[in-house]
């Protein structure tokens, strides 16, 4: 059975002509690979567009977190076994509040619960406060060998706005030390703010690319539940700019950065060719990854083949409290169904630019997994949002950026 009717377009080109036999599986998708997530959860201040699971918190035993994130990454690696290690990335939160010294008795956990890939990466998020920016040198002294920094605007202004505690003169001077210290480096900024004319926003990314290594993270700022900026908003204090507006910020985005040379190899982010995240690769590729820390998720591959979704406990004193009594605090470890992967992996490698291998989603499917609608396939081939390369299908920049819609229609039955 196949996830397309046969006859449709499907392993076909887009006029119904097969593109080859089909190859082997090593030659239609990389190995994914498997990864290692760390959730530190504590911030010294809530940012008003932040949904992620952060605490603000006036001091934390380092000694006492430390031993719990070793405790569970142990129970985790009795979960996966000693696999090859592709990347370990320290998120949060702000991690840059983690004492150097837990970055590097986890890292050194980490290498001997698994075996590292020779070119391992091992990412720390960090913000770059002066105080933050002063441990640089010791989080690479520990293993760290690439930095995400939380820079968001290089305007004052900006930044006041998004509740961000650094200024815009500490935002380059940790650039400027990051680039020093690390062998490679990336920084995130948000864009398409209330106010935020066109002619700002290129000015600002013609600035941050002058500043950038090899990797450049460029989010749209959206408004999500729960947050200050919600309530905001649902007051009418906080006026977004309309579709067109965001349309036409994400178009120019795409077009500067293609210039630039860091093209999108995801919906948000960009790379010099080998600068890719490494790590978040392997969640777009539908990798394996383990969770630790609270509130962290996972999806891990177990001996029997069978695939599992794990979820951490989110509220930190809890998640401490569970892992000392029970040596975990996973509060969901649920069978992932054949159906479940083939939408997973769908939606995960549509964001790529590379696509998605439709052999490897017929696998995924097994017997009862949902097929793509070829009916909603060839109108989204010719309507431009998708393309058929071959075994991959991939999502154009116009499918991309109204991905949501792209997934409901190819899913629809």
């Amino acid at each position: 059975m196949a996830i397309i009717e046969p006859g449709a377009t499907g392993l076909q080109g887009a006029r119904g002509k097969r593109t080859g036999p089909v190859p082997a599986v090593g030659a239609i998708w990389p190995d994914p690979g498997f990864a290692l997530y760390v959730h530190w959860p504590f911030c010294k201040a809530k940012c008003p567009y932040c949904d992620f699971n952060s605490h603000v918190r006036g001091s934390v035993d380092q000694e006492t977190w430390r031993r719990g994130l070793l405790v569970e990454l142990d129970h985790m690696a009795s979960m996966t076994g000693s696999r090859p290690l592709r990347s370990i990335f320290f998120g949060g939160g702000t991690p840059s509040l983690m004492s150097p010294a837990t970055v590097e008795a986890v890292i050194a956990r980490a290498s001997r619960r698994f075996c590292f890939e020779r070119d391992i990466e091992i990412t720390l998020e960090a913000n770059p406060t002066s105080v933050e920016a002063g441990r640089f040198e010791r989080y690479r002294q520990a293993g760290v060998n690439r930095l995400s920094l939380g820079v968001q605007a290089l305007d004052g202004e900006a930044l006041r706005f998004l509740g961000r505690e650094h200024s815009a003169g500490e935002a380059l001077a940790a650039l400027d030390l990051a680039r020093r210290i690390f062998p490679r480096f990336s920084f995130d900024l948000i864009y398409g703010r209330p106010g935020q004319s066109l002619d700002a926003w290129e000015r600002e990314l013609r600035q941050a690319l002058a500043l950038a290594g090899d990797h450049l993270s460029l989010y749209q700022l959206t408004i999500e539940q729960g947050t200050r900026f919600a309530s905001l908003a649902a007051r009418g204090e906080l006026v977004m700019p309309d579709d067109e507006l965001q349309a036409d910020f994400y178009t120019l985005t795409q077009s500067l950065m293609e210039e630039a040379g860091m093209p999108a190899y995801e919906i948000s982010n960009h790379a010099r060719p080998g600068g890719e995240s490494r790590h978040n690769l392997v969640y777009w590729r539908y990798g394996d990854y383990a969770g630790i820390g609270p509130g962290a998720h996972g999806r891990l591959t177990l001996a029997d083949g069978r695939r599992v979704a794990t979820r951490t406990e989110r509220l930190p004193e809890r998640w401490l409290r569970n892992v000392e009594r029970d040596g975990h605090a996973l509060v969901e470890t649920t069978i992932v169904t054949d159906g479940e992967q083939v939408v997973e992996c769908l939606m995960m490698g549509l964001r790529l630019s590379e696509g998605v291998s439709l052999t490897r989603l017929e696998r995924l499917r097994g017997l009862e997994g949902p097929r793509l609608d070829p009916a909603a396939l060839r109108m989204l081939v010719d309507g431009g949002f998708v393309r058929l390369t071959g075994d991959r299908l991939v999502a154009t920049a116009s499918g991309r950026a109204m991905l949501d819609a792209v997934l409901r229609r190819l899913l629809q039955n």
